[in-house]
C-alpha cells in the first residue's frame, strides 16, 4: 500500500503544479484590462508557457536534478509557485511573459516521477503513471475553477497568491510523507553509450510529439475562438474543465489497459508491445473526437464540441504508456537520461505547434484544425515504425 500511497501523493502535487496550465487563460479578459494589452500580446504568454515545457527538458542533463529526489521536485515545483506568487506585483507585461516562460518548467516532474516510479514497480508502471500524469490536467481542472469561481470573490492577483501558498503546502505534505533516494547521473565516460546516438530514442521520443501538439495547443486555441464566437467566460472555462477531465480519466483507463496488457508479459519487448498497443488505441480514439470537434468549432455548435471533448482527451491515453518506456526499453543505468530525452524530443512540439497553429488559423480556421486532426494518425505511423526497431536493452543487456 506504501508504493500506492506515493502516486497519490505525487498525483496531488501535479494537481497543484498545473494549476498554471489554465488559470491564466480562463481569466483572459481581467489580464487583459489590467495590463491594457490587446488580445495577440496576450497570447505570448501561453506560448511562452508551453515553449518553457520544451526548454525544461535541458535542464534534467545539468546538476540541478542530480542528488536528493525530494529537493529536485520541490526544486521542479518552485518554477511554477514562485512565478505564480509574483506575477501580482509585476507592472510589465513582457516580464509576465517570461515567468509564463519559466512555469513551464515545472513539466519537469514528469521524469522525475518517471524514475521514481521505476523503482517500485514492474507491470504497474503504467496504470501508476496514468494515475500520476492524470494530476496535469486534475491541475488543469484546479486552474480553470480557481479563474471560474475564485476570482468571483477576490481580485485575479489575491487569486493567483492563493493558488501559490496552496502549491507549497501540498510540497509540505508531500515532502513529509514520501520517502527520499539519490538520483545520479554516471559521468559521460561511465555511460556505456549515448541516448542521444540511439535511433530508437530519436523515433521513440517522437511518437509522443502528435499527442503534444494537440494537448498543448488545443486549451488555448479552444479558449481564444471560443471568446471571438462570443461564448461567454462560463462556457469558455467549461470547456476548458471538460476536456482537462477527459484527458485525466483517459489517462486513469489507458494506464489501467496498460497494466493489464504488461502483465500478460513483463520481459521488455513484451512490456514495449503493451506500450504500443495503448499509444495506437489512444490515437486512433482521438483522430475520431477530433474530426468531431472540428465539425463542432467551424459551425459553432457548443454542444457538440462540448461532447467531442469525450473522444479527444483520449490523446493523454497516450501519456502512460510512453512515459514507462524508458524503463522496460533502456539499460538500467541510463533509463533517467533516457526520460529527459524523450521528453526533450517529444516536448519540442511545445515549442512550435502554438505558433503555428495560430499562423494557419490566421489562414482559415478549417486549415488549423486539419492541422490539428491529422496529428493522431501522424502518430500511430511512428509507432508502427518504432515497434520494428530492436530495443537498446536488447542490444546492450541491462
Amino acid at each position: 500500500m506504501g508504493r500506492w500511497r506515493l502516486v497519490i501523493l505525487d498525483t496531488l502535487l501535479m494537481t497543484a503544479g498545473f494549476g498554471t496550465l489554465t488559470m491564466m487563460g480562463v481569466a483572459k479578459n481581467e489580464v487583459i484590462t489590467h495590463f491594457g494589452i490587446s488580445g495577440d500580446l496576450y497570447e505570448w504568454q501561453h506560448i511562452a508557457y508551453v515553449f518553457g515545457l520544451f526548454i525544461a527538458f535541458l535542464l534534467g542533463h545539468t546538476r540541478i536534478y542530480e542528488g536528493s529526489f525530494k529537493r529536485s521536485v520541490a526544486i521542479a515545483l518552485s518554477w511554477a509557485a514562485i512565478p505564480q506568487i509574483i506575477i501580482p506585483f509585476i507592472g510589465n507585461w513582457y516580464v509576465v511573459v517570461f515567468l509564463r516562460f519559466v512555469q513551464g518548467f515545472v513539466v519537469t516532474l514528469v521524469p522525475l516521477f518517471s524514475t521514481q516510479i521505476a523503482r517500485y514497480f514492474v507491470a504497474e508502471r503504467p496504470f501508476a503513471k496514468g494515475i500520476i500524469l492524470s494530476g496535469i490536467f486534475w491541475g488543469g481542472v484546479f486552474g480553470s475553477m480557481s479563474a471560474r469561481y475564485l476570482l468571483g470573490y477576490v481580485e485575479w492577483k489575491v487569486g493567483f497568491i492563493i493558488t501559490g501558498i496552496i502549491m507549497y503546502t501540498i510540497l509540505l505534505l508531500w515532502w513529509i510523507l514520501t520517502e527520499d533516494f539519490e538520483i545520479r547521473h554516471a559521468p559521460s565516460e561511465e555511460v556505456r553509450v549515448s541516448v542521444w546516438k540511439m535511433p530508437f530514442t530519436w523515433l521513440l521520443g517522437f511518437t509522443f510529439f502528435p499527442a503534444l501538439w494537440v494537448i498543448f495547443t488545443i486549451i488555448g486555441f479552444s479558449t481564444s475562438l471560443g471568446y471571438e464566437m462570443g461564448w461567454t467566460k462560463e462556457h469558455v472555462a467549461t470547456l476548458s474543465t471538460s476536456l482537462n477531465v477527459s484527458k485525466a480519466l483517459w489517462s486513469i483507463a489507458m494506464g489501467f489497459v496498460g497494466y493489464q496488457l504488461s502483465r500478460k508479459n513483463t520481459n521488455p519487448r513484451g512490456l514495449f508491445n503493451a506500450v504500443v498497443k495503448v499509444m495506437i488505441a489512444s490515437y486512433f480514439i482521438a483522430f475520431l473526437g477530433l474530426l468531431v470537434y472540428s465539425k463542432a468549432m467551424l459551425s459553432g455548435n457548443y454542444s457538440l464540441a462540448l461532447a467531442s471533448l469525450v473522444l479527444v482527451g483520449a490523446l493523454q491515453g497516450t501519456g502512460p504508456a510512453f512515459w514507462t518506456s524508458a524503463p522496460a526499453t533502456y539499460p538500467k543505468d541510463i533509463v533517467p537520461r533516457a526520460n529527459f530525452a524523450l521528453g526533450l524530443i517529444s516536448n519540442s512540439a511545445n515549442a512550435v505547434a502554438p505558433t503555428v497553429t495560430e499562423l494557419l488559423a490566421r489562414h482559415g480556421e478549417a486549415i488549423a484544425l486539419a492541422e490539428l486532426t491529422f496529428m493522431p494518425l501522424l502518430g500511430i505511423a511512428a509507432l508502427i515504425a518504432v515497434s520494428r526497431m530492436k530495443l537498446p536493452v536488447e542490444e546492450l543487456g541491462e
